[in-house]
Order: C-alpha cells, then structure tokens, then sequence
C-alpha cells in the first residue's frame, strides 16, 4: 500500500519528533495493569516523513486496525523491537521496574542505535547515557510513541491468546488477564495458574482468599 493511499477517518494531529535528533526512538508498554502473563514493550525508530493516517494510541483503535497498522510499521520502520519480561521477574522487582526493564531490552534490540528516546508516561531511567523524554499520554501525541504502543499490544494480545490454550477458564483470548469480573471468578473457582503475578492483589478484598 502507498503512502498516498492510507486513508482513515481519525483526525491524526499526532507530532513526527519530540527532539532535533535522529534517529529518535519512541517506546511505550502494554499489560502494567494485568493479572498475569509478561509486561511486553516495543521501541520504534520511524523514517523522517512517515505517514500512516490512522496511527494513534493502540487503546484508540480497533483489534483489526492494530494489526493492518503494525504491518505498515514492520516494513516502514527504519528499525523496531519488542522484549517480554515475565510475570516471575514482575514479581521479583515490581511492575515499575519490569515495564522499564523491557523498554530498556526492547531499545537494545534495535538495529540502529538511537540519539534520544521519547517514552510514554513519566517514569523512566536512563539507557546508556542516551537522552530521553518521559511525556504523559505520549501515546497520543508521537508518532513513534503511537506505533510503540501497537506493537506492544498486539504482540502481547497473541501471547495471551497462545497461552489462553493451556488455561481456557480465564479467558485470556477475551480479557487478556486484564482484573474482569470473569477472570476473578475464574481465579476464585478454580485457583491460580504458572502466569499469574502472586504479588498483585488477584482477588478484592470481599472476596474469599486464595490458597496457594
């Protein structure tokens, strides 16, 4: 598909650069919030001028626009990467430290090395001396920042799909192991699964507790 040839009834205002430098790296991550499976993050160097009418932040589109987007992205990115931490290392070193963790091993799998980072949010920790940006709802203001959060979710929804085959009674394939009420009940009836974070509170408070 040409450039010229993406249309999209979004009204795309999202900015092309943060800095003056390039190449410049966007990085967001999908799963902070969930019950179980890895944190997934993705960092994206776009060529200068790229064009994709209907980027936006990932939460925005629809589960068929995610995935026509993040083909465009895999052939036009000047380079891209995604890295997984697992649910045992969340457990061992918080969540905060597992989503900047993967960011951090999603920058180092990109073929070119970036001259400064963009990231989604407002924490962050400093990558090999490369400048960086935290910039709230980043997401849905950078380019680059918009094709990380693609990526991220769409690579995280298929690993919940293929693990949803080993555990069905959580419904990861609908949830993906985001606190519904399905996937509590699910937990409260039949117990925790190898995926599951047993540091976040997978049950509320009126409900009865686990046994591990």
């Amino acid at each position: 598909m040409k450039k010229a040839e993406r249309k999209s009834t979004f009204n795309n205002k999202l900015a092309e650069k943060y800095s003056g430098y390039f190449p410049e790296c966007g990085c967001d991550e999908a799963g902070r919030g969930c019950l179980a499976g890895p944190v997934v993050a993705a960092a994206v160097i776009l060529p200068d001028g790229f064009v994709c009418d209907a980027l936006n932040d990932s939460k925005q589109l629809s589960e068929k626009m995610r995935i026509k987007i993040r083909e465009i992205i895999e052939k036009e990115a000047v380079s891209w990467s995604v890295a997984y931490v697992d649910e045992k290392e969340i457990d061992k070193i918080n969540i905060l430290n597992a989503s900047i963790l993967a960011m951090h091993k999603a920058i180092s799998g990109l073929k070119e090395r970036p001259k400064f980072i963009i990231v989604d949010g407002n924490k962050f920790k400093n990558f090999e001396n490369i400048p960086h940006e935290t910039i709230v709802k980043g997401d849905g203001k950078y380019l680059s920042i918009a094709a990380a959060s693609v990526l991220a979710k769409t690579y995280r929804d298929e690993y919940m799909e293929k693990i949803h085959q080993e555990f069905p009674q959580y419904k990861w394939n609908k949830n993906k192991a985001y606190p519904t009420k399905e996937h509590r009940k699910a937990i409260l009836e039949t117990g925790v699964s190898p995926y599951h974070r047993m540091s976040y509170r997978l049950l509320k408070e009126n409900e009865l507790p686990l046994e591990f």
